[in-house]
């Protein structure tokens, strides 16, 4: 299992673009993946349970995968965070 976190920077918060972006990446890999703020949580490889999280900038947001290629996985998410901006 591997964890990581990202805080938001993005003044629009994880908006569609961005987020449909990490959930079509997030969707190559086998591993499970869960995105949480808070209390909540999403599977990372569905894009309206991402988007109704309601990130908004300044939140942090916790990323777990667990099962096979999970290192890449995160590294991808980083590599995407940092790309798009958010």
């Amino acid at each position: 299992m591997k964890k990581t976190s990202f805080t938001i920077k993005d003044p629009d918060g994880i908006h569609a673009r961005p987020a449909g972006i990490l959930v079509k990446r997030m969707q190559e890999f086998p591993c499970t993946i869960v995105f949480e703020k808070g209390d909540k949580r999403a599977d990372g490889k569905k894009l309206f349970a991402v988007m109704k999280m309601a990130v908004k900038q300044g939140d942090e947001l916790v990323m777990t995968a667990d099962g096979e290629r999970e290192d890449e996985a995160v590294a991808v998410a980083e590599a995407v965070f940092r790309e798009t901006g958010l």
